[in-house]
């Protein structure tokens, strides 16, 4: 039949419920949409190296240079081989028009019933906030097509009891303002087809 146009729900069925993989403790984004990607225009990649060299080229100020640590050609060419930039956790891309959304996997303790509000202490989530950056949402928009500022180049996701910890979803909802419909809460009691239809419905237009 080839590619699928993904027109319908039916297309986007992961069949999950409680005795999928939704029941279990471990969440897998990763499995979760090749399941439900299956036989269409869409692909969900682990680690895309899109950025793996992002920072290496970055031109300094002589003032700058003259202040800083720099290293020979030798040790920079072995830092290039490595990589200098950054790995998201996955990409989504629409084979088709080529546009790619970038995401994140952030999993943190959190303060829920039976625990002391210092379970939810952890920086998990923090570390994503570089994504809000000029320079990496300039680099994001450049690299994924996606250019609407009805929305940001990037998706991040949770997991855990972060997810139902009354701080820090006030703290979450508070930095993502207005682009709330670039992070996702995957509460325990959520099942796959509730990541599945946030995708769908809110950021896949994003990527046609």
């Amino acid at each position: 039949m080839g590619k699928k146009a993904l027109s319908s729900r039916n297309n986007w069925q992961t069949q999950s419920g409680p005795g999928g993989l939704a029941g279990t403790a471990e969440k897998n984004l990763y499995i979760v949409f090749q399941r439900a990607f299956k036989g269409t225009i869409y692909e969900i990649t682990d680690h895309p190296d899109h950025f793996k060299h992002l920072y290496e080229n970055v031109i300094l100020s002589p003032k700058t240079l003259a202040q800083i640590y720099c290293p020979d050609e030798i040790t920079m060419e072995a830092v290039r081989k490595r990589g200098w930039g950054i790995s998201p956790d996955f990409s989504i891309t629409n084979t088709r028009t080529g546009k790619i959304l970038f995401g994140e996997i952030k999993r943190q303790d959190g303060w829920v019933e039976g625990k002391d509000p210092s379970a939810g202490r952890g920086n998990a989530h923090e570390r994503m906030c570089k994504l809000f950056t000029p320079g990496l949402i300039k680099a994001y928009r450049k690299i994924s097509g996606i250019s609407s500022p009805n929305i940001l180049p990037f998706w991040v996701v949770l997991e855990g009891d972060i997810t139902r910890d009354p701080k820090r979803n006030r703290e979450i909802s508070f930095w993502f303002d207005e682009f709330d419909k670039n992070f996702f809460m995957w509460r325990p009691q959520m099942n796959d087809q509730d990541l599945v239809d946030h995708f769908v419905k809110y950021l896949k237009p994003y990527l046609d």
